[in-house]
C-alpha cells in the first residue's frame, strides 16, 4: 500500500504535468495569435505602402501633366504674342503706305468709289462730304450728284486721314470711309489670311 507521501507526490506531479500542458497550450495559442497579429500588421503595412506609392505616383503624374500643360500654354501664348507683334508691324507698315495711294493715276476713281460707298451706306440724297486736299482735287462731286440723284456738297477739310467722311441729317448720320478706317475695319478679318501669307501658306 502506497504511503500518503507517495500519493501526494503523484498528485503533485499530475497537477504539474497538467499545468505544464495547459501552459504549453496557452503559449502555443499566444504564439498563434501573435503570428496572426504580425501577419495582419505586415499585410496592412504592405497595403498602406502600396497605397502611398500609388498616391505618390498619381501626384507625380498630375504634377508632370500640369507642368507639361503649363509649358504648352506658355509656348502657345508666346507664339500668339509673336504672331500679334508681326501682324501689328505689317498693318502699321500698310497704314504708313496709305499716304501714297493718293499719288496713283487712278485715285480719281478711288475717291469716287469711297464717296459713293459712304453715301450708299447712309442711303441719303443730301449730305456734306469732308475730304482731304488730294481727294478734293480728285473727286468729281457734280458727276457723283448726278449719278446718285442727290445734292452733295463739300464740307470742311479732314484734319487727318485720306478719303471721305460723309455727314447727313444735320450730323446725326455719319460714315467714315477714309482709307485708314477701312483698313481698321478689315484688319480683324484679314489677320488670319495675312499671317498665312507671311508663313508661306496659302491664304
Amino acid at each position: 500500500m502506497k504511503s500518503e507521501t507517495e500519493d501526494i507526490e503523484l498528485l503533485a506531479r499530475a497537477i504539474m504535468a497538467e499545468a505544464n500542458d495547459e501552459a504549453a497550450h496557452w503559449l502555443q495559442e499566444a504564439k498563434g495569435k501573435a503570428e496572426a497579429v504580425r501577419r495582419h500588421a505586415q499585410q496592412q503595412a504592405e497595403s498602406e505602402r502600396k497605397e502611398i506609392l500609388e498616391r505618390a505616383k498619381q501626384d507625380a503624374e498630375r504634377l508632370r501633366s500640369q507642368s507639361s500643360a503649363t509649358a504648352q500654354l506658355k509656348a502657345r501664348s508666346l507664339q500668339l504674342e509673336q504672331r500679334e507683334k508681326l501682324l501689328d508691324g505689317v498693318f502699321s507698315e500698310v497704314r504708313k503706305q496709305l499716304e501714297t495711294v493718293k499719288n496713283r493715276q487712278d485715285y480719281g476713281a478711288i475717291a469716287t468709289m469711297l464717296a459713293r460707298e459712304a453715301l450708299t451706306q447712309l442711303q441719303v440724297k443730301q449730305a456734306e462730304i469732308h475730304v482731304d486736299d488730294a481727294t478734293r482735287k480728285a473727286l468729281n462731286l457734280a458727276d457723283l450728284s448726278k449719278e446718285l440723284n442727290g445734292q452733295f456738297s463739300l464740307g470742311d477739310p479732314l484734319e487727318e486721314g485720306t478719303g471721305v467722311v460723309v455727314n447727313a441729317a444735320s450730323g446725326k448720320l455719319s460714315y467714315d470711309n477714309t482709307l485708314e478706317t477701312r483698313l481698321s475695319r478689315l484688319q480683324s478679318t484679314l489677320r488670319s489670311a495675312v499671317y498665312k501669307v507671311l508663313m508661306g501658306e496659302q491664304a
